[in-house]
């Protein structure tokens, strides 16, 4: 679950100067994503106020994002079925993201999640690519489906589903590839969901003890931006601008659509988004949320049996995708990176 709150649905993102330029289920249908375009913003965003950032010349993404192999991570994911913290399938869906990371260099974050519905074992997976400058650049996504005193069929497919598998799509992309810019930790993160209720502390209970971890034991510093995907598969794709999120790395994945030609699915409205970001942003880390909150007419697929395979889109998850890269490209290229 994501708190939200819309602030305005005027038409929003105008780069100057230096830019140039998560509560049901049924199960997956067999029929797949389908195979049409996503539909863009209707109206070109216009007005935002940003920092004067200097960007290096476009040099092309780092790769390219293998929409089907993504595509059928997802099928994979929501074939165990609803995975909430301390189900069976929830390890079996921590056991496939390390399968298929065997060979990368993981650590594993585990920690106790107290609920008010109890104590529950919970995993966060971090997968590691050095890259030879000195910082880290966090690319996260949740796992996790809704507890089940809430729901006890809910697959998220969308939600949750999309964005992992784009992670593992991630780590083929990376492998065995030397990076001369900064080191990229994947981040699954574990229970984001809300046990009862959403709250400040029925929520977010990986990511907030990950945050704590690295804050305590230096790796926070080292972090020069945050990204998180959310919700990124919607076939109707149109990623929110988020007023949580860090301003001037909100333009760069503005800048990064662009160069990529995908500016249409970005930023046609700003929202307040309460999600994985948020312990990042309170201490001080750049941050960005990808999300497309608006998941089907008036936001029916979301939380409900209607999000599953059939609704996404392998177009969206290389959108997504390639704007995530392409972003880290930019960073990767820019002499300094601005403060939060």
């Amino acid at each position: 679950m994501k708190s939200i709150k819309i602030i305005s649905l005027a038409l929003l993102l105008f780069v100057a100067g230096a830019f140039a330029g998560c509560d049901q289920d049924k199960k997956a249908s067999a029929a797949g994503a389908p195979t049409t375009t996503p539909t863009p913003a209707q109206n070109p965003p216009t007005d935002l106020t940003l920092p004067k950032l200097s960007l290096p010349a476009d040099s092309g993404p780092l790769s390219t994002i293998d929409s089907a192999r993504t595509m059928q991570y997802v099928k994979e994911i929501v074939a165990f079925g609803p995975r909430p913290i301390g189900s069976a399938n929830h390890k079996k869906v921590e056991d496939f993201i390390l399968a298929h990371l065997k060979g990368d260099t993981i650590e594993e974050d585990a920690f106790t999640a107290d609920t008010p519905e109890g104590k529950f074992p919970a995993r966060n997976i971090i997968a590691k690519f050095p890259g030879a400058k000195d910082g880290i650049i966090v690319i996260a996504s949740h796992y996790d489906t809704n507890y089940p005193l809430r729901q006890t069929t809910y697959i998220g497919a969308n939600d949750g589903a999309s964005s992992s598998a784009l992670l593992l799509e991630f780590a083929n992309q990376l492998r065995e590839k030397k990076r001369d810019g900064y080191s990229i930790w994947l981040v699954w993160d574990d229970a984001e969901e809300a046990v009862k209720s959403w709250s400040d502390t029925d929520s977010l209970y990986g990511i907030r003890h990950l945050a704590e971890k690295w804050e305590g034991d230096g790796t926070l510093k080292k972090t020069k931006a945050f990204l998180l995907a959310d919700m990124i598969g919607d076939a109707d794709l149109n990623i929110e601008r988020d007023s949580n999120s860090t301003p001037w790395l909100e333009a760069v994945v503005y800048e990064a659509a662009t160069r990529l030609g995908y500016q249409s699915h970005f930023f046609s409205r700003t929202m307040t988004v309460d999600d994985d970001h948020l312990p990042f942003v309170k201490r001080g880390v750049p941050s960005a949320d990808l999300i497309d909150f608006d998941y089907g007419y008036d936001n029916v697929f979301w939380h409900t049996p209607q999000d599953t395979v059939d609704k996404l889109s392998p177009k969206s998850l290389e959108i997504a995708g390639g704007t995530i890269l392409e972003t880290v490209s930019i960073l990767d290229k820019m002499e300094a990176l601005p403060p939060k």
